[in-house]
């Protein structure tokens, strides 16, 4: 038995969740991918998989063995990448996370010229604005709004999202135009709330006027924890929202949102590139932040650092 082929018919069963899909993307016969499986179950002396006929599923030893697998796989795939002539074209897999809103308006649509300069790489990624656990979760980096608090982590700033205050015409027409920020916190307005995911509350937004400077929070009767939701709760009207300009732009000339204290300004967000500083930065790796950075550099170039923002 070849160690490493029957690790990784493991891996892409588990991934699939098929025999049949497994072999089909390692261009083998379902018969070899089986084979190699249930030798590596008797090497081990552990069963890793339950099979019936409609599914297969990985087992509690299974799923520690697949976490270790899938590292050792990558590790081999980056030590093969800088000892060869691959490292001037990054491949391999790489799996990424990013912001939902970020990934559905700049990310995504811009992925056909990542594609491009590097076809060899196969890109996973997560698009939620949950809080990822690197080691854990086996992902090689994630791009994320607001300060990095976990200091273990290595963070490269690309851009700052400038943000604006905004709502829905309807939500106006019921509840009138605020005069002043600080109207948001003790009076009949509401606000849609965002929750931030590692302490799971919602925090205040610095203001500034000349001055004049606030703290403001606002009173919610909704909180989401998703960029995409939290902006379709403010276009229903639920309240007004803090967004960057990229999220509201499109909104704007619909005229779907109306922008509100056009006289203050707010702290932008700074945005990053961050990954575990144990593990080595892969060609592929590389490339995908050097791209994100040259991406972000047009749509939000890095500005004056943030003060007093919330984040994960």
């Amino acid at each position: 038995m070849d160690r490493f082929d029957a690790m990784q018919a493991f891996v892409r069963v588990v991934e699939s969740g098929s025999f049949t899909r497994a072999a089909d993307t390692l261009h083998v016969s379902k018969t070899t991918v089986t084979q190699l499986v249930q030798q590596l179950e008797a090497r081990l002396r552990v069963k890793l998989l339950h099979r019936t006929t409609r599914r297969v599923q990985v087992t509690a030893d299974g799923a520690a063995y697949y976490e270790r697998a899938v590292r050792l796989l990558a590790d081999l795939d980056d030590a093969e990448t800088s000892l060869s002539s691959a490292s001037a074209a990054p491949r391999g897999r790489l799996r990424v996370d990013v912001p939902s809103p970020l990934a559905r308006l700049i990310l995504v649509p811009a992925l056909p010229d990542f594609h491009a300069r590097h076809p060899d790489i196969q890109l996973d990624m997560g698009v939620s604005d949950r809080m990822v656990d690197l080691i854990g979760d086996n992902v090689d980096c994630v791009l994320r709004g607001g300060e990095i608090k976990d200091q273990s982590l290595i963070a490269r700033r690309v851009g700052d999202l400038q943000l604006g205050v905004y709502a829905a015409p309807g939500y106006l027409e019921g509840a009138g135009l605020p005069p002043h920020p600080k109207d948001l916190e003790d009076s009949h307005h509401r606000v849609v709330g965002f929750l931030w995911s590692r302490s799971g509350k919602t925090f205040p937004y610095a203001m500034r006027r000349g001055e004049e400077h606030v703290q403001v929070q606002g009173r919610y009767v909704l909180a989401v924890d998703d960029g995409n939701a939290y902006l379709a709760a403010g276009l229903a009207g639920m309240g007004i929202l803090w967004l960057p300009h990229y999220m509201a732009l499109p909104h704007l000339g619909s005229g779907e949102l109306v922008p509100l204290f056009e006289d203050w300004e707010l702290d932008p967000m700074p945005l990053y590139v961050a990954y575990p500083p144990n593990r080595h930065v892969s060609a592929k790796a590389r490339a995908f932040i050097d791209w994100v950075a040259a991406l972000m550099a047009r749509h939000a170039p890095p500005g004056r650092p943030a003060v007093a923002l919330a984040s994960e």
